[in-house]
């Protein structure tokens, strides 16, 4: 099974048929998606000016989203190494016991669905890099009470995601499932009581 380095070579490499290096791309989402398979794609295409159903993007195009793609990766896999640090610090100091940052992160190891999109149209339009450095600020600070990507504070609980964990707060702005510990209780509270009121 082809790694991530080798399908973006083959996206990169010219003298691959066209089919080909889309079908790499796509498979590059298979090891790193931050707002999941689809949700991620559909970013890619929209930011890259490439039809999702397009066989034969134009190849220039392939390589901008690749190149947006390996970014990305590039800061989460920082931020990867940084928290084995952290937790071989911890360890070494005697705290065995994990934090609710480092239960999210068990979740998302690899990078898949960092950002979690449940509705793959709907998901940030920034640089994917810039996201997730400013989720990876917002894991490093004490919580707060909106959306670490876009600073909405329209957040609901939604239950039945396509994901791990199946329910939370999702930002109605930016589509992403915020991370529990990046909010304060009174905000995580204030997304369930939101729900119950919707649901009645």
């Amino acid at each position: 099974m082809a790694g991530f380095r080798s399908l973006a070579r083959q996206v990169r490499d010219p003298r691959c048929d066209l089919a080909l290096r889309r079908y790499s791309l796509r498979k590059c989402l298979e090891r790193f998606a931050p707002y999941g398979h689809r949700a991620t794609w559909d970013h890619l295409c929209s930011r890259w000016g490439f039809d999702p159903e397009d066989r034969s993007p134009d190849p220039a195009r392939l390589v901008a989203a690749l190149d947006e793609l390996e970014e990305a990766r590039s800061v989460w896999l920082a931020y990867e190494v940084a928290f084995a640090e952290r937790r071989r610090k911890e360890k070494h100091d005697g705290l065995r016991r994990p934090g609710s940052v480092d239960d999210w992160h068990r979740l998302t190891w690899g990078g898949f669905g960092v950002a979690w999109c449940d509705d793959p149209a709907v998901h940030p339009r920034e640089p994917l890099a810039e996201v997730l450095r400013r989720l990876i600020a917002a894991l490093e600070r004490e919580p707060g009470s909106a959306c670490p990507v876009c600073a909405g504070d329209r957040l609901v609980w939604r239950y039945g995601l396509d994901h791990e964990p199946s329910a939370g707060p999702v930002c109605t702005d930016c589509g992403i499932l915020v991370p529990r510990p990046v909010l304060t209780p009174q905000a995580l509270a204030g997304t369930r009581r939101e729900r119950q009121l919707v649901s009645a």
